[in-house]
């Protein structure tokens, strides 16, 4: 499937008429929502879906707080995502809801978002925890892989790789489910996935260890590999997406897709240095980027961003 080099960004916020003059050719936004798909036909873009996964309102839901090693719900602030992935009727709503849209709207693309296990990385220091290990997730991992492990510190201290693993197997399925959910409606849509954007090493190994993206294996579902550039929220210098995408090859395999979204708070610098020489992203997301297309200066900015990422690519 050949996918195009996409451009624009993510938000529900009001878009100027003239917004393809400076590049953009697509809007990324959360559901399917009637209003924005409206307003990228009359733009002539590409509407394309933010489709939340694994993410809610524990204070509403808190059946579906994961669990963590010490047998307690783990902790959480005001932003977290991943949920108890035992809790069979939410995940029968999240389905729902993705049938439903699709029936409804023609996106150009879905990106799965949340498609993780517990945590939050958008923060200079995570707080990092194992997670879930209710009766009912102990007991599919210990059937599924056949090991006699029914504690966390069983599983922990003798099976953590085939734990890992188990967990990572677990977010490439659902992938695959709603990858599959997508192409049946809709054949040539893009399948997107937002990603922790570590590299495997980082935080001992906490892209697969606790939020269980494994690159390769949700390479069958996944067409675009999105991760993360929040410079500032993360700690990180303005060349950080220049890294990533430098180091993707080794992690992302070769046949796949990545496209970054960069934050709009880091704008220009992370996206002037995006557009350099190196592995170059198949297009850019701005998180919250439409107020950037209210102002030419910025907007021109972008532009020329846009067209060296084109010539280089």
């Amino acid at each position: 499937m050949s996918i195009p080099l996409l451009f624009g960004p993510y938000g529900s916020a009001q878009l100027p008429p003239d917004v393809s003059e400076y590049g953009v050719n697509a809007v990324w936004f959360h559901g399917f929502n009637e209003r924005a798909f409206s307003d990228c036909s009359e733009r002539g873009l590409d509407a394309c879906v933010e489709f939340k996964t694994f993410r809610a309102d524990f204070q509403k839901h808190p059946e579906l707080i994961p669990i963590g090693a010490d047998g307690r719900p783990i902790r959480y602030g005001r932003l977290v995502q991943g949920i108890c992935l035992s809790q069979k009727d939410h995940l029968a709503e999240i389905e729902a809801q993705l049938l439903d849209g699709l029936q409804t709207f023609k996106p150009r693309g879905v990106w799965l978002d949340y498609l993780t296990f517990a945590g939050w990385f958008e923060t200079p220091e995570p707080d990092l925890q194992e997670s879930c290990f209710c009766p009912a997730c102990i007991a599919d991992f210990c059937q599924t892989t056949g090991l006699d492990a029914t504690t966390p510190e069983r599983i922990l201290g003798s099976y953590a790789e085939e734990w890992k693993a188990h967990k990572c197997r677990k977010i490439a399925d659902y992938a695959l489910r709603y990858s599959a959910i997508v192409k049946s409606k809709l054949p040539e849509c893009i399948v997107g996935a937002y990603m922790c954007p570590w590299t495997p090493e980082q935080f001992d190994g906490a892209l697969t260890r606790i939020f269980a993206q494994d690159y390769n294996m949700l390479a069958e579902a996944i067409d675009v590999f999105t991760p993360l550039i929040y410079c500032k929220k993360s700690g990180r210098g303005a060349g950080w997406g220049r890294e990533w995408l430098d180091r993707s090859p080794e992690f992302v395999p070769a046949d796949r897709n990545v496209q970054l979204i960069l934050d709009a708070g880091d704008l220009p610098d992370s996206l002037a240095e995006t557009a350099t020489p190196g592995v170059q992203s198949r297009g850019i997301q701005v998180f919250a980027g439409a107020p950037l297309f209210q102002d030419p200066d910025k907007a021109i900015i972008f532009r020329q961003s846009v067209e060296a990422i084109r010539r280089m690519t």
